[in-house]
């Protein structure tokens, strides 16, 4: 975990020198890969350079914000919370006079994540800072991501890893000292886009998705070497189906740091 995290910082760092960045930008939601996305950052170019806004709405929860906050104050980061539940409701209230119909989930859903994408653009304007987007391998490979939403970014530092690779950095990092609240890692993750969303509602749990993310993207084995690894049949298929009806998104997202 410590080669993985210097080669991230080493990345990072040499990313903006060469593109003449001193500080970045992120959202940071209070879930992991935000808050070990603004960790990294911090470690790189010092917290006060790193521009951390959570942007809550109706769905996002008092833990959320409480971690955010824990993550902020730990880091020593450039914080701001905004509530962008009333640009949402003006949206939905024009898209619905535009549809002549009402918004229905996953556009609401994606509303949410893009405007989230376009606050971030602004301040990258204003204040000339690069957006990091907060994605990992394993959101990448499966499309759960929002083109123009969780995407936006010039960089997409933690890219190249996968979501248990994630989970045991932040661990490691944090046996150094402590920058992240111990809930951030142990929580069900979830975009909390909506009421009760977690990841896997729509995704196998990360431990299985992962394996299979590895055998079939990195291992190049096919579905059939695979299932007769031991796993689910319908559940190979499935991730297959996933990254192949996905690439559209992976040509449109940033670069991820290399391993």
């Amino acid at each position: 975990m410590e080669n993985i995290w210097n080669k991230l910082k080493l990345g990072l760092s040499d990313y903006c020198q060469k593109n003449g960045f001193h500080q970045v930008i992120l959202g940071l939601s209070g879930g992991l890969d935000s808050a070990i996305t603004a960790v990294l950052a911090a470690d790189t170019l010092g917290g006060k350079n790193v521009k951390a806004v959570m942007m809550k709405t109706c769905y996002t929860s008092d833990l959320s914000l409480k971690i955010a906050r824990k993550i902020a104050e730990l880091n020593h980061l450039d914080f701001q919370e905004l509530d962008i539940e009333p640009l949402i409701q003006t949206e939905t209230s024009f898209l619905e006079q535009a549809f002549d119909d009402d918004v229905k989930g996953l556009t609401l859903e994606n509303l949410q994540a893009r405007i989230r994408g376009q606050i971030l653009m602004a301040f990258s304007n204003q204040t000339g800072g690069l957006v990091l987007a907060c994605g990992n391998k394993s959101e990448a490979l499966t499309g759960y991501c929002t083109l123009y939403g969780d995407t936006c970014g010039g960089l997409m530092p933690i890219g190249n890893l996968y979501k248990t690779t994630i989970f045991e950095l932040a661990k490691w990092r944090n046996s150094l000292n402590m920058v992240l609240p111990d809930e951030v890692i142990t929580r069900a993750p979830s975009a909390e886009l909506a009421e009760g969303q977690k990841d896997e509602n729509t995704l196998p749990p990360y431990a299985v998705l992962d394996r299979i993310l590895k055998l079939m993207v990195d291992e190049q084995k096919s579905v059939e070497e695979i299932c007769s690894l031991g796993f689910e049949p319908a559940t190979v298929q499935r991730v297959q189906q996933l990254v192949q009806r996905s690439a559209f998104k992976r040509k449109q997202m940033a670069d991820a740091l290399p391993l």
